[in-house]
């Protein structure tokens, strides 16, 4: 194992506090949201024969995953830091890491998307809370023709405010130097 994966290796399984996002499943949210998607389904808006097997309007698949952003009054990160030249736009932004610690041997490397996997269990309804919280589930060094790169996998939980898992999703974040 490298000195770097020894580093990282503590990382691994921390997890962060649950995470409640600022808004609940609102009307507007979802219109908004459905319309971005192109999928107007009648199940997202007003109760109907179509969504009554769900409990009512219930809001697209994903959408719980747009819900954790700056609630209103708050301090923007970006602004705070627009005069800072080490400022990236990653470390300080609230959602960026969601809640975990930042992976510090990693500092400086690069960031790419490697991709989400999603698992869905059910919808979310119209006034619902929803929560977050995240795992740094693995982190492996790979060796590749332009050098060494670390995947790190996040999986993150969203559940209702009363505990019902919405979906979790694993992402996997491509570091390298």
């Amino acid at each position: 194992m490298s000195e770097l994966m020894d580093a990282l290796k503590p990382y691994i399984g921390q997890r962060s506090g649950i995470e409640v996002a600022c808004d609940t499943v609102e009307t507007g949210a979802v219109r908004r949201y459905a319309q971005a998607i192109m999928d107007e389904d009648p199940i997202y808006g007003q109760a109907c024969d179509h969504n009554a097997v769900y409990g009512g309007p219930v809001a697209p698949p994903l959408l719980p995953t747009h819900l954790f952003r700056r609630p209103l009054g708050t301090e923007d990160p970006i602004q705070a830091n627009a005069h800072n030249p080490d400022f990236d736009g990653f470390v300080a932004a609230p959602t960026s890491s969601n809640g975990l610690p930042e992976l510090l041997p990693l500092r400086g490397y690069a960031l790419l998307n490697g991709g989400s996997d999603i698992e869905f269990f059910r919808y979310a309804l119209h006034g619902e809370t929803v929560t977050v919280q995240s795992t740094y589930a693995d982190i492996q060094e790979k060796q590749t023709s332009k050098g060494p790169i670390v995947l790190v996998m996040i999986e993150s939980e969203y559940r209702t405010g009363s505990g019902d898992l919405l979906m979790k999703t694993t992402r996997t974040a491509i570091r390298r130097k």
